[in-house]
């Protein structure tokens, strides 16, 4: 069974292919869990703070903590930077019920950054 964080590194190295493909440049990567952001990056000279979430179904990797989000978009504007969240979700590709196994597939639900705003 993968543990906490080997399934936080999951959704971390997924999204970070995601931003180095759209042209971000990596200032710093923090893949501690419950430390936030994740990713702090330069795009176009402009800051950019990424708080990755690894969801496991059957929970919606789409809904976040709107109150714990808003708190982290204010420290973002502290330093002038846009806010993303990034929620990934993970299941077990052959049975829903079973937790993430290694060795064994798993699909991604995954539909990019989201910008809070």
């Amino acid at each position: 069974m993968l543990s906490e964080r080997e399934i936080h590194y999951l959704a971390m190295n997924l999204v970070g292919k995601e931003l180095e493909k759209e042209g971000f440049e990596f200032l710093s990567v923090n893949s501690k869990l419950k430390k936030n952001p994740q990713f702090v990056c330069l795009r176009e000279k402009k800051l950019h703070f990424v708080l990755v979430r690894a969801i496991l179904h059957p929970n919606d990797p789409n809904d976040y903590d709107v109150v714990f989000m808003q708190t982290m978009k204010e420290h973002a504007e502290k330093f002038e930077a846009k806010m993303y969240y990034a929620g990934v979700g993970l299941v077990n590709a052959n049975d829903k019920t079973r937790p993430l196994v290694n060795g064994e597939p798993y699909i991604i639900d995954y539909n990019g950054l989201k910008e809070i705003v």
